[in-house]
């Protein structure tokens, strides 16, 4: 016969212990505090514990990309979308939608069409996803990685097809399909002041100035220790702040050269600590997301060789140095 206390101890087991006593990260700031989430990992009980204790916003990681939800053109698959929607709301989070204009995880089917229809079928599309989550979606990112590093727009099909007005486009679109929604443009390298923000910058200046109804951009801040720390950040931070813009922390992760060890953990630590001083100091700063919170289920390792250990909990979901440093 199994005890009581044979399954008291199994539970305890099971579910992690809370990290720390100052409590979550979510219970120490105003800023939205969030991970991206696949919903096949919701599925874990250990890993759906500590999300849910930890963060108030929630990121799909895939679910709601182009290629993901209508793969073939009329086919579409809710599901994955559906459920990080669900836990989201049945456990009182937020969900940033991501994405919906892209270069990459569109649908092959994009590839056949001429510019009339593709203009056409990217309304569409917009008006379908933000239509069936209108009003629970706190924010989208419209616009994805339309940046080449040197500032110049990416010679994407929705470049090459629509030109230069697809932007504000669909910026329009998304305001008409869900009002309530903040919008934003997302990207990455834009960290510190250079080329490439320049270049964000003076496009969402242009639209403000223009009257498109866009509310924010999201700063990716995929980091890595080998690269060094952007010092201009915040300042980065600050003018976009200026022009009336809300910034978010979108995709937060500081990867490491492998193996890791007491002094590289440190330095991300360090990192970490700096990415959410900056956006603490610059009250426009709204959100800190990190893409994925452990390293259970981290893209990095697989995308650059030879890195990783890139998020705030190990892979048994204890808390890092990073963490602490976040929450001393």
């Amino acid at each position: 016969m199994i005890s009581r206390l044979t399954v008291a101890v199994a539970l305890l087991l099971l579910v992690p212990a809370p990290a720390h006593a100052a409590g979550p990260l979510k219970d120490i700031t105003n800023r939205y505090v969030g991970s991206a989430v696949a919903a096949q990992n919701l599925n874990e009980a250990d890993f759906r514990s500590v999300l849910t204790r930890e963060f108030d916003n929630v990121t799909p990681e895939n679910e709601m990309k182009w290629a993901v939800v209508e793969p073939n053109r009329g086919q579409f698959n809710w599901s994955g979308a559906d459920a990080i929607v669900n836990y989201a709301q049945q456990n009182g989070k937020s969900v940033r939608g991501h994405t919906l204009v892209w270069h990459s995880q569109y649908p092959g089917w994009l590839n056949n069409l001429g510019s009339a229809e593709l203009r056409g079928v990217v309304q569409q599309h917009i008006n379908t996803e933000m239509g069936r989550y209108r009003g629970r979606i706190r924010a989208w990112d419209v616009v994805n990685e339309m940046f080449n590093e040197d500032g110049s727009r990416r010679q994407s099909i929705f470049q090459q097809k629509l030109g230069d007005g697809y932007v504000a486009d669909a910026f329009r679109w998304a305001r008409a399909a869900d009002p309530s929604a903040k919008l934003y443009i997302n990207d990455y390298n834009t960290e510190g002041i250079n080329a490439k923000s320049t270049g964000l910058y003076d496009l969402v200046r242009t639209l403000k100035q223009q009257g498109v109804p866009i509310d924010g951009i999201g700063i990716q801040t995929h980091l890595a220790t080998k690269y060094g720390f952007p010092t201009s950040f915040r300042q980065n931070m600050e003018r976009f702040a200026a022009l009336g813009l809300d910034i978010a922390i979108t995709e937060a992760d500081v990867r490491i050269p492998l193996p890791a060890d007491s002094g590289k953990l440190a330095t991300q630590a360090s990192y970490y600590r700096q990415i959410w001083d900056a956006c603490h100091a610059v009250p426009r700063c709204v959100e800190f997301t990190t893409w994925g919170y452990t390293d259970r289920h981290s893209w990095v390792p697989g995308t650059f060789p030879g890195e990783g250990a890139a998020c705030l909990f190990d892979s048994n979901l204890r808390p890092k140095p990073a963490y602490t440093r976040l929450n001393p």
